[in-house]
């Protein structure tokens, strides 16, 4: 564990942490990349993160940077459902650069 990643997670533990969410419409979820020093450097983050999900066929993307301390790293909100079946699951241990 390098300089960075021991700073980035005593950020995480006070909260002040900041965090890559993306949210999917399909499948419908909330995704947690972090934590980061700085909002520049989970800005530069995203695009790899972005990439990995449209290469498992997401749809409707959407990202924010935000400072945060989130209790999960992803949120399936498919699996309260019944009927999830009809859309192609993500492997979420293939995410890219994911700490946490």
């Amino acid at each position: 564990m390098n300089i960075q990643d021991i700073w980035s997670s005593a950020l995480h533990l006070m909260g002040q942490a900041w965090w890559v969410e993306v949210t999917t419409e399909r499948p419908h979820c909330t995704y947690y990349f972090g934590p980061f020093g700085t909002a520049v450097e989970a800005d530069e983050a995203k695009a790899g993160y972005i990439e990995d999900l449209e290469s498992e066929f997401a749809q409707g993307i959407q990202v924010a940077i935000k400072r945060c301390k989130p209790a999960q790293m992803t949120i399936d909100y498919e699996e309260s459902t019944t009927d999830s079946s009809s859309y192609q699951s993500i492997d979420k241990t293939s995410m890219s650069g994911q700490f946490g």
